[in-house]
């Protein structure tokens, strides 16, 4: 292609889709990624459109069930003990993010790129090829005790205060809708409007596909800098190769604040290591995403295999996997669903990009306004992709942005 007006560097659900949005809107966008498509968390997540989980990560709850959760070492949240130090100022800054008065703001301004999400979800399928690829098949959170379920109260009341549709149930009714659940859930709660994707890797793939059919380029290359130049930027591979182009998106995952510190930013980026196992198809008859909230881990039903995983490992970039946290999930996920078979499975471990706040990183570089950062999505990089995609092609368009970015600014920390 000739000298591209964009350059997105990462090949993730966020890039590809911020690369699909400029290049509707007239610009020639050049794509890199240091391994290709779908290589990263947009590989290995949930599939889901959850875009009825509005309420941050960091919240009072949270900080109620840490203590308990870090105590085991293979439970819901863990910090190895060689990165505690290392991310000791990150979990400062999510313990303050966990005031009512933050928790509300940033409850607020994820409900607004929900919205924004919801709204543009269809259209997007369908102008990329992908409209079969969407389930509406509703999530099911299910519960243990009464008191598991009165301490989700307060979270659901949040929800209705934002107009999302749900429905507490008995056991007698959750098992309407998803049979085979152990009788130790007697209560949940289940949400319609959580939608999701056929199998994520396979979209996101497709997205590539599209965006090349339309005259778009990937290519492979690990992004060590992004160098403001005159009337643009240079963005600089590790070998020392460089492209030029009039801007660039930052779209790298949990890799992004790496690159963003050659712009002179230290974004307190983290890494949430997320496990799964992906079993066969027939291991169990799947009807709706069931989440196991007091264990941090969900099932999904996926057009590749029933995929169980989730919960949260604080363990940076560079520590070896522990797929002996797959291995806890597997053996919950047997018990909870006494049905699931559990043999031939796929393990998997990614990185899920997060920030403190649990709210992105979408606005400019402070260093230039030709650089444009879209990363630290989290748990909700698929949830958050389409509308994420509008705000980044409104900036390089130098458009008003659909919502108000103040609550995303990188610079707010």
């Amino acid at each position: 292609m000739s000298r591209p007006d964009v350059i997105v560097v990462g090949a993730g659900v966020i890039g590809l889709s911020a690369a699909i949005v400029a290049q509707m809107r007239g610009l020639k966008v050049l794509v890199l990624d240091r391994e290709g498509p779908a290589a990263g968390a947009s590989a290995g997540n949930a599939g889901a459109f959850a875009f009825t989980d509005i309420l941050p990560l960091a919240s009072p709850g949270i900080l109620r069930k840490a203590p308990r959760w870090l105590l085991d070492p293979l439970g819901p949240l863990s910090v190895p003990p060689r990165y505690a130090l290392q991310i000791a100022p990150w979990m400062y800054r999510f313990w303050r993010a966990c005031s009512p008065a933050r928790v509300a703001h940033s409850t607020a301004a994820q409900t607004s790129l929900m919205d924004l999400s919801r709204k543009a979800l269809e259209t997007f399928l369908a102008e990329t090829g992908t409209l079969s690829m969407l389930r509406r098949e509703g999530n099911l959170q299910v519960y243990e005790s009464d008191t598991e379920f009165d301490a989700s109260l307060p979270g659901w009341q949040a929800r209705d205060r934002h107009g999302v549709a749900f429905r507490h149930m008995d056991a007698a009714e959750m098992a309407e809708i998803q049979p085979g659940l152990a009788s130790r859930f007697i209560r949940g709660t289940f949400t319609p409007g959580w939608y999701s994707i056929a199998d994520p890797k396979l979209y996101v793939l497709a997205l590539a596909e599209h965006f090349k059919a339309q005259g778009g380029t990937i290519g492979i290359g690990e992004v060590k800098a992004i160098q403001p130049v005159a009337d643009g930027v240079d963005v600089i591979l590790d070998n020392g190769q460089s492209h030029y182009a009039g801007q660039a998106v930052l779209a790298a995952g949990a890799f992004s604040h790496r690159i963003a510190r050659s712009l002179g930013e230290a974004i307190p980026l983290e890494t949430e290591r997320g496990y799964n196992t992906t079993l066969p198809s027939g291991a169990f008859d799947l009807r709706t995403q069931v989440t196991f909230g007091g264990h941090g881990f969900v099932v999904t039903r996926l057009s590749t295999g029933i995929r169980v995983g989730g919960a949260v490992e604080l363990g940076g970039l560079d520590l070896p996997p522990n797929y002996a946290r797959s291995d806890a999930m597997l053996k919950k996920a047997k018990a909870f669903l006494p049905g699931l078979q559990t043999e031939g499975g796929r393990q998997w471990m990614g990185f899920r990009p997060s920030l403190p706040d649990s709210l992105p990183a979408i606005g400019r570089a402070r260093s230039s306004p030709n650089v444009i950062y879209a990363f630290g999505h989290g748990h909700l990089g698929l949830t958050q992709s389409f509308g994420t995609a509008q705000l980044v092609a409104d900036l390089l368009c130098r458009a008003q942005p659909a919502i108000d970015i103040t609550p995303f600014s990188p610079q707010r920390f």
